[in-house]
């Protein structure tokens, strides 16, 4: 825990968004909400826990709606499913604190590890970070994965650097911590998987600096619930090269 994080995040950035899209989740929804909270209350972080239920058709719904009558969270619900990255939206819509972020709604990445990302931006001259899950693995927080997911975010680590010129170790990574008014600048379009690489793109196009912070990742498998295929990393290109010439 970083001892002068209470101080920091209420004093200088005012708070944080956190953002978690749901779509089908009964198994892991109530663990990691509380987790999260559990972890935030402990940090002492001014935060906001906006949940966005992307028309969820298993008991996903149910869990949430009791749960907010326990802890303190936002639910907006969408009718029907429309992705990942129009959940994500409308959880922006949401936001009201300065800094925001998203977090899975399954067990693969630790909420311990946000405040890893909020002591960077706070101390470092920098307007992102973004938790590194290669990193992490180098440094013996995880497990480096071997398969084609690597290879995917490999492909698109060398799109980010081909096309923006920026180095970045984990372009696809769930942690990604913004200001919230520079992901509005953005005007975000993603529907599905496609919010990674967009507002990768977006930022680079918009000059800000980013920087990197190892973090833990426990990678689940599609039986076990993972929804994003190998399909989804070349969209993801596709999305990169269609936003080289954006402007802010």
């Amino acid at each position: 825990m970083d001892p002068d994080l209470n101080t920091g995040l209420a004093g200088n950035e005012g708070g944080l968004s956190i953002i978690i899209p749901v779509f089908n989740e009964e198994r892991t929804i109530e663990e990691v909400l509380r987790n999260v909270l559990r972890r935030a209350d402990v940090q002492g972080w001014d935060y906001e826990l906006l949940v966005v239920d992307d028309g969820s058709t298993d008991a996903t719904a149910e869990i949430i709606a009791r749960l907010s009558r326990e802890i303190p969270i936002h639910v907006i619900s969408h009718k029907m499913n429309r992705g990942k990255g129009a959940a994500i939206r409308t959880g922006l819509e949401h936001a009201s604190k300065p800094l925001t972020i998203v977090q899975d709604a399954d067990l693969e990445y630790d909420p311990g590890d946000i405040s890893t990302l909020l002591a960077a931006i706070q101390r470092c001259d920098v307007d992102a970070v973004l938790g590194s899950r290669v990193l992490g693995a180098r440094a013996g927080m995880g497990k480096q994965r071997r398969n084609i997911y690597a290879i995917g975010v490999l492909v698109l680590n060398w799109s980010v650097r081909w096309l923006y010129g920026i180095h970045v170790t984990d372009e696809a990574t769930c942690y990604k911590l913004f200001r919230t008014e520079d992901l509005r600048r953005m005007q975000l379009t993603c529907e599905r998987f496609e919010f990674c690489p967009e507002v990768i793109a977006k930022a680079a196009r918009m000059g800000l600096r980013i920087t990197e912070v190892p973090i833990s990742y426990s990678p689940r498998s599609t039986s076990e619930g993972k929804k994003i295929r190998f399909v989804d990393a070349l969209s993801a290109v596709g999305t990169l090269w269609r936003f080289r010439k954006w402007t802010p």
